[in-house]
């Protein structure tokens, strides 16, 4: 393959066939997450058990995150999202055995592969990342990122109709939202499978040698020197920070609310909005960041971040929680597309899927954290201490902003400052 080969069109083609796929894994995850936590509690025979299968998709997530990329170092991008997809497609044929036969067991075991799907699909964004040019990957980034948003809104309209169909089929009417699943996450590997071609690994090495002129681009650094760089700290910081921070504030919501008398249709309500400023407005948010920078759209994430982490507790009406669980959602989403562009411009072209892997691996983990440590913190000192916490932890991301922007200052040369 020759740069002169890697046309637009196949760019257009390669970034289509992800978007299309991510859309369809988002719907069928969030399908499937719907009846989840009631049939797990059900199953498990207390409420207690809710809450487990969740967990179980969350670690299988941070366990596989590494391992497949690695897998797309070995066998290439393609396969390695391929196994992804099948791992979650397993996961989703076992949920529905599980729900016929009554198997806690088989339910959680569907959910951590579920999430080790997950583990490889998250990382689509970059690869939609390595095949553009420099300048325009936080807006692919953003774009990938926005596929989220048809998985929120199609994944529970998926459930009711499901549900009947599965019943006219001679299933149980809850394995419905799973059968929805397994047709999605097979389409979704058929897309992949088959049109994610030619492999992106080879067109980032191409890339790579045609941007920066050597020829060296498929080395690979060790982790050490790679995670020490200040460049990917920051990165991985802005991701896992943004990401704990939402799941502290976003999880404890709903029950925030149910403790202060709103309804559910006022919880949806909330949900939607703070769905909407996770998602909807990613493609925007990956212009705003090729055009102004990574750095400047991380610092706006954490003071979004902050906003909402003062306004949250200060009132209970529905407009004031509306409005800060918005910005909750579009702090993250700085953060998150932002660090992900930064981290997509530190790495080499034979580390990327390695080292990328690692950093999803805390991303997930902070998602765990903030999910099951958010209940504890709120019985202690309600919605104001788990705003406080989040605010900690934002002022922390500050404060390797102003690190970094002390190192980087230290680094360029007089002349070039003057």
């Amino acid at each position: 393959m020759t740069a002169s080969t890697i046309s637009h069109s196949t760019r257009q083609r390669l970034t289509a066939a992800l978007f299309f796929s991510q859309s369809l894994f988002s719907a069928a995850m969030i399908a499937g997450f719907t009846l989840t936590p009631i049939l797990a509690a059900r199953l498990g025979g207390s409420d207690n058990a809710a809450g487990v299968p969740n967990t179980l998709t969350l670690l299988g997530r941070a366990a596989a995150a590494y391992p497949i990329g690695w897998l797309f170092d070995k066998v290439g991008r393609r396969l390695g999202l391929t196994v992804g997809f099948a791992l979650a497609l397993a996961g989703a044929l076992l949920t529905v055995w599980a729900v016929m036969n009554d198997s806690f067991f088989g339910l959680c075991a569907g959910a951590a592969l579920m999430g080790m799907g997950r583990g490889g699909s998250e990382q689509a964004r970059y690869i939609a990342a390595e095949v553009q040019a420099p300048e325009r990957r936080a807006k692919v980034i953003g774009l990938i990122v926005f596929a989220g948003t048809i998985g929120a809104v199609g994944g529970p309209a998926l459930v009711g109709p499901s549900a009947r169909l599965a019943e006219l089929w001679g299933f149980l009417g809850d394995t419905g939202p799973y059968l929805a699943s397994v047709g999605l996450y097979g389409l979704g590997l058929v897309t992949i499978f088959l049109f994610l071609r030619p492999d992106p690994r080879q067109i980032s090495q191409v890339l790579a040698v045609e941007n920066a002129g050597q020829v060296d681009q498929s080395a690979a650094r060790p982790f050490s020197e790679i995670f020490s760089q200040p460049t990917v700290l920051l990165a991985v910081a802005a991701m896992a920070i943004g990401q704990l921070v939402m799941a502290l504030l976003m999880v404890i919501t709903p029950l925030h609310m149910d403790h202060n008398n709103h309804s559910t249709a006022s919880v949806s309500l909330v949900i939607m909005a703070h769905t909407l400023g996770m998602y909807g407005l990613s493609s925007v948010t990956g212009w705003l960041i090729d055009r102004y920078g990574r750095i400047p759209l991380i610092v706006a994430g954490a003071v979004l971040l902050i906003i909402s982490g003062i306004q949250t507790p200060l009132s209970v009406s529905l407009p004031n929680l509306i409005v800060a669980l918005f910005l909750l959602g579009l702090g993250w989403n700085f953060c998150f597309i932002a660090g992900s562009s930064l981290m997509a411009d530190a790495l080499l072209p034979g580390e990327r899927a390695r080292a990328q892997g690692a950093s999803e691996v805390l991303v997930s983990l902070a998602t765990g954290v903030g999910s099951l440590g958010t209940g504890a913190v709120f019985q202690q000192g309600g919605m104001t201490a788990v705003a406080a916490v989040g605010i900690a932890l934002t002022l922390l991301l500050m404060a390797l902003l102003v690190w970094f922007n002390r190192f980087q200052t230290r680094r360029t040369p007089p002349a070039a400052a003057a």
